[in-house]
């Protein structure tokens, strides 16, 4: 009978009999719902730990890439100025090769026109030489 007064006022004894506000199974209850929340933010500070990590794998692999990609803009940028180089340098021996071949032809009608005057000079001299 005193359980049930007291039980409509809310007051209950505990294991070690002690008067207690909360139902014994609620208050058991609580425990458990405290050590499973316990439990889950030790969960998630491991798992923030876990992410925290994994984003800072990722922003490493993030940078490598980017100097991986700013070495091969380099290269190619390279590539493409030598070859640019090397258009110009042809032109220029395209140019240098067109200007000995003006060139050679002035030297081979020279030469023509030499050996034409030679001829006709000995030519003369023969004539000359014979004559006397």
């Amino acid at each position: 009978m005193a359980k049930g007064i007291l039980g409509d006022a809310s007051l209950h004894f505990d294991e070690l009999n002690k008067l207690r506000i909360l139902d014994p199974e609620v208050a058991q209850q609580t425990i458990e719902l405290k050590e499973e929340c316990k439990a889950f933010v030790d969960k998630i500070a491991e798992f923030q730990k876990i992410v925290g990590s994994l984003i800072e794998l990722v922003d490493q692999l993030a940078k490598a890439a980017e100097n991986e990609k700013m070495k091969a803009i380099g290269a190619r940028n390279l590539l493409k100025s030598i070859a640019k180089q090397r258009e110009a340098q042809q032109q220029q021996l395209q140019a240098l090769i067109a200007e000995k071949k003006m060139q050679l032809e002035r030297y081979r009608v020279e030469y023509e026109t030499l050996c034409k005057i030679e001829a006709d000079q000995n030519e003369f001299i023969d004539q000359f030489i014979f004559q006397k």
